[in-house]
């Protein structure tokens, strides 16, 4: 059996994640995705299939800010840019998609700032 790599083996947690965590129109879905490079977040009602609103360290108004996207520092700054965009949309409370990365650092991070800011998970 060949060994899978790190990321299929993410896939697979966010798959089995996805199973339980859906998004309505009262509480959307918080979908949260980092890269090395960038990380990014948005506020998806499933049922509708319609992204409420989004953020990530790509945004021109946060890019300028940041000296890199990839760390914890960026991770705040764009639940603080997601949480006034999701305010924005009418939208409070959440449910919280880790998207198959462990909850700890930027992940972490980005949850405990989003609270902060506002959204309810």
């Amino acid at each position: 059996m060949p060994a899978r790599t790190k990321t299929e083996l993410r896939t697979r947690r966010h798959f089995r994640l996805r199973k339980k965590v859906h998004g309505t129109p009262e509480r959307p879905r918080l979908a949260v995705f980092k890269s090395n490079m960038h990380f990014y977040a948005q506020v998806i009602d499933d049922e509708a299939g319609n992204t409420l609103a989004s953020a990530s360290t790509l945004n021109v108004d946060l890019r300028g800010s940041l000296s890199t996207g990839g760390n914890t520092a960026a991770a705040v700054e764009v639940a603080k840019a997601l949480a006034d965009a999701a305010k924005a949309a009418g939208v409070e409370k959440v449910v919280f998609d880790h998207g198959g990365f462990g909850y700890r650092g930027k992940i972490k991070a980005f949850a405990d700032a989003a609270r902060e800011a506002g959204l309810v998970f």
